[in-house]
């Protein structure tokens, strides 16, 4: 862990010294008692120029007023970054609050009075973003917390979004930095659920970038999203925690380069999901490497990875949950759903109720029906060539219905076939559906599988996972359960606290130039404090608990 975090000193170092010279730094609210010149971030984002840091002092900012894009009205946000090259970065990432309830209310407050429903609109409300990057080039978000930000009538209740232009089935953005953040929402309305947050930590229509050191919790869609790059998404998600949602992570129409490592997700409805859908265009999603190229990392033409994760205890329904998200089969470590090329591997799945990994296809809305198959009202997107390989299972499938186990697939129509390597179960025999998969299918040759193919166990397990996830349900009005099914349902959501311990940035001047609140005597002293922390959940419990991590003292200053 200690490498890991010096690497990405290192890193921010040498990216910082490539940035122009003249680079000013602008200062928002107070740090070790000397003010900075704005009291706002929007107001210092306004006055900045393209490679500007802005540094921001702990204090819980509240949204006073909110922008939109021109080209995009629906989609207000409290913090609009539209200048390329911009560095925004809190001082301490659990006291910089960029907050979504109105002025005068507690942190992150949860009471309903106290929410920011956004700009009126002429579906009602809008809703709120938080921070918004719109197609402005290689922008870093880092060191801060944002919460409360919910959905309306317009494209809202996303909590950090780089934007390159939702919707419009084109890339409109590339590179960028997100790192010690965190996301989460402490209001949910069981009276109008279209008012819940939706994405904690969102990237949309965008080429390169990476996200590290974060934490997502309490969003009814997903805490992570990457979407519609397709084949050029070029972005790295590297030690990040979700918990609490309906999804971990989603990834409509996101592939090839695309890695996500060295992360947990738990405690979710589903833990990771990955899937083609109309809508978030172009589908469909497909890991394979862009030019027929080969991964450094599968040694194949795979490049989507999903790679030494903890996937653990995702059993749960008592999230916010929304649309298609809500349709994720609870028990499950990870859904590859509709993807196609996408390669998991070196992971542990352990303690998901239904199943740890599971290979389906999607059915969405149609028509239109891009790059799937057309069946009547439904547009089937068929997962295929992906690889399941060296995985370790432990105490998976305990809800005990048919085919619960560590993993399963079936697929509906003719694809490259999938292949499954090297997977074992340190609670026992691996339980798998169908029961051959490692012996038939060891290696991804090429060949085409049928579904004719498959064991007959494969059509129970479709039947089972239709039942756990309700997505028959929503499409047709009926779940094809059987009377002796048995898969936790909604009973009352539960909101969970905002995190207040989670690992800040050991040296928040790291890179930043000279300035009033950095200096060298600073970065020295952060020094041995930086190497004693670690960043990962397994490890958070066992933290000395400083919630200002940095030293500072100061209140913190309203926005």
């Amino acid at each position: 862990m200690r490498r890991s975090v010096v690497l990405a000193v290192v890193v921010l170092g040498s990216l910082a010294a490539a940035l122009p010279a003249g680079a000013r730094v602008l200062r928002v609210g107070r740090y070790k008692g000397i003010r900075g010149q704005y009291h706002s971030i929007q107001a210092a984002v306004d006055a900045a120029k393209p490679g500007d840091w802005i540094l921001v002092g702990p204090g819980d900012y509240k949204t006073i007023s909110s922008r939109a894009p021109t080209a995009a009205e629906d989609s207000p946000a409290a913090v609009l970054i539209t200048t390329p090259r911009l560095r925004l970065r809190g001082m301490n990432r659990n006291t910089v609050i960029v907050d979504g309830t109105k002025p005068g209310a507690g942190r992150c407050s949860a009471s309903k009075s106290d929410q920011n429903f956004g700009p009126a609109g002429d579906g009602g409300a809008k809703g709120l973003n938080g921070v918004m990057v719109w197609k402005a080039t290689d922008v870093w978000v880092q060191n801060l917390t944002v919460c409360n930000f919910l959905s309306g009538s317009g494209d809202a209740g996303n909590g950090v979004w780089w934007n390159g232009g939702d919707g419009s089935g084109a890339v409109g953005g590339s590179s960028f930095n997100g790192s010690y953040l965190t996301a989460t929402s402490t209001f949910f309305d069981t009276s109008d659920t279209s008012t819940a947050a939706a994405y904690g930590i969102f990237s949309s229509n965008w080429s390169g970038g990476t996200w590290s050191n974060a934490y997502a919790s309490n969003f009814d869609d997903s805490g992570f999203y990457i979407g519609a790059c397709q084949q050029v998404c070029d972005q790295t998600v590297d030690h990040v925690w979700a918990e609490y949602n309906a999804l971990g992570y989603s990834g409509s129409n996101s592939g090839g380069q695309l890695v996500v490592k060295n992360s947990e997700f738990d405690n979710n409805e589903d833990g990771f999901d990955t899937n083609s859908q109309n809508g978030d265009n172009p589908p469909p999603q497909n890991g394979a490497c862009p030019g027929n190229g080969i991964s450094s990392i599968t040694h194949t033409h795979s490049c989507w990875v999903f790679m030494d994760n903890y996937v653990h205890d995702n059993n749960n329904p008592n999230v916010p949950s929304a649309g298609l998200a809500a349709a994720g089969p609870v028990g499950t470590g990870i859904s590859i759903s509709g993807g196609r090329n996408d390669t998991v591997m070196h992971n542990r799945f352990v303690h998901n109720g239904a199943w740890g990994t599971i290979f389906v296809p999607f059915p969405d809305s149609g028509p239109p029906c891009t790059g799937g198959t057309n069946a009547g009202a439904a547009c089937v997107y068929d997962e295929w060539g992906d690889a399941l390989i060296d995985n370790t299972y432990s105490g998976n499938g305990f809800f005990g219905n048919p085919t619960n186990g560590d993993f399963a697939l079936t697929n509906t129509e003719p694809g490259p076939t999938d292949c499954f390597s090297g997977n074992t179960d340190t609670s026992g025999a691996l339980t798998a559906t169908p029961s051959n998969a490692e012996q038939t299918y060891p290696s991804c040759n090429g060949n085409t599988v049928l579904p004719s193919d498959l064991n007959p166990q494969s059509a129970t397990f479709t039947e089972e996972v239709a039942c756990d996830s309700t997505l028959y349900l929503a499409l047709v009005g009926k779940a094809p359960c059987s009377p002796s099914d048995h898969y936790p349902r909604l009973t009352t959501v539960a909101i969970h606290p905002l995190p207040s311990d989670l690992e800040s940035m050991a040296r928040p001047c790291a890179g930043v130039p000279k300035n009033p609140w950095c200096s060298a005597k600073k970065h020295h002293r952060h020094r041995k404090h930086h190497h004693r922390r670690a960043h990962h959940r397994h490890h958070r419990k066992r933290h000395v608990r400083d919630p200002d991590h940095d030293g500072d003292v100061d209140n913190p200053a309203s926005g």
